[in-house]
């Protein structure tokens, strides 16, 4: 089956569902079948490419568990509080500590707590998360599948942090939607992983994030995208930050051929803040577009987004980065920063930053460098006896050590520190 109407007729026949989870499906494959392919001439297509993709390509979401194995880079001397585990959005394992089970927390398959506790799931979701923004946005509601949900209730704090793991198998379709709530007074860290069952596997990964975080509430969200070099993918990633709440979101994208990823974090509540650390690395011929929103609708908010970025090859990264702040939303102090490494003659970095800005008590900077590596450095570290390629892996590290610095969960800047320093070449 594939993403045709036979294919929504069969997908439907094939969940036991609530009716008003149906009803927002069948909602999305109407909008879908009513919306065109995006543009290209439209400016947020313009830089990305995807004449070559065919969604006829590729079925429809696993409805059974398929074997393969795990492939975590984040746990290292880490105390899990639960886990979740999906191939190709079919979830293969779901643990939680009883301890926080007891206390309030769901965590688990999606799909499942929709009929279980739907009073927790249904007012939230598609809150953050708009079906109707594109084509992949519609088809992402109505074919989504498996998922993972988060709830913590008022005023718990999650001292283990919790952990989602996606694979795709050569071929797969991954269309997991994750949703993260924390109610009033909440802590939690997730680290979330997104791997291929090998580097070379392609696929298809239409996904979508949502986080709702309430007052005073605090979260720590990681994720790490390491898709197979054949994957397209194409996400919508949002987060609502309710009054004097805080979140800390790291993201790192190294995988794929074409991703297409639309991230944006909406400052809802008076004294909100947000920290965004974005690390992206390309190879190949690789394509990675990020488009960022900061969007402050309240007053007295703080958001700040870094994104560096290093290119080998033929590869690509397009960051176009956005500060909006609403006329309500006075008193606002808006960072945005996207700095980028050229390693090779033949790659390309686009970095766009913009401001939109209907409030006249605000502070709002942004900014965007693009370099080569400095030969000069590399000269000195050839007089002290490293190789070129030493020399290379050093400065790389270096050029991303502002992020790593602001990371707060050591496993983490481990882990992205290995993952860049073993995809470094050398250049002449």
């Amino acid at each position: 089956m594939t993403f045709d109407q036979a294919g929504f007729d069969s997908f439907l026949a094939s969940q036991n569902e609530p009716d008003w989870l149906t009803g927002l499906r069948r909602d999305a494959w109407q909008h879908f079948s009513a919306m065109n392919w995006p543009d290209r001439r439209h400016e947020e297509w313009i830089r990305t490419d995807i004449r070559a993709f065919q969604i006829g390509k590729y079925g429809l979401p696993a409805t059974e568990a398929r074997p393969v194995p795990a492939n975590a880079q984040l746990l290292s001397g880490v105390d899990l509080g639960g886990a979740i585990e999906t191939v190709d959005s079919y979830i293969v394992s779901e643990t939680l500590d009883e301890e926080l089970a007891q206390k309030g927390v769901v965590f688990g398959s999606l799909a499942r707590i929709c009929a279980e506790h739907p009073e927790l799931v249904r007012p939230h979701l598609f809150t953050a998360f708009d079906p109707d923004y594109d084509k992949f946005a519609a088809l992402h509601a109505a074919f989504w599948s498996g998922g993972q949900f988060l709830y913590v209730p008022r005023g718990v704090v999650l001292d283990k942090p919790l952990h989602i793991g996606s694979m795709l198998t050569d071929g797969g379709t991954d269309t997991t939607h994750t949703l993260i709530v924390l109610d009033e007074g909440a802590e939690a860290t997730v680290l979330h992983e997104s791997n291929g069952a090998t580097e070379e596997s392609g696929g298809l990964q239409i996904g979508a994030v949502e986080v709702i975080q309430k007052a005073n509430s605090h979260l720590r969200y990681v994720n790490l995208q390491e898709w197979g070099y054949g994957t397209y993918q194409f996400g919508h990633q949002k987060a609502l930050v309710g009054k004097d709440a805080t979140l800390q979101w790291t993201l790192a994208a190294m995988g794929s051929l074409l991703s297409k990823v639309n991230q944006s974090v909406d400052l809802v509540g008076p004294g909100a803040n947000s920290q965004v650390n974005g690390v992206m690395f390309t190879q190949r011929r690789q394509h990675l577009a990020y488009h960022t929103l900061q969007h402050h609708r309240a007053p007295s908010c703080h958001s700040d987004f870094l994104y560096k970025s290093a290119q080998q090859d033929k590869s690509r990264t397009v960051w176009r980065g956005m500060i909006k702040v609403d006329p309500i939303a006075q008193k606002t102090d808006g960072y945005q920063r996207n700095d980028n490494l050229v390693l090779s003659e033949s790659s390309r970095a686009d970095s766009i930053p913009g401001l939109e800005i209907e409030a006249d008590d605000v502070r709002c900077t942004h900014g965007s460098t693009t370099a080569k590596v400095d030969e000069e450095q590399i000269f000195y570290a050839l007089c002290r006896g490293f190789t070129r390629k030493e020399a290379t892996r050093m400065i790389v590290s270096g050029f991303f050590q502002q992020i790593f610095d602001r990371i707060t969960i050591e496993s983490v800047r481990d882990a992205l520190g290995a993952a860049i320093a073993r995809q470094v070449r050398e250049y002449e």
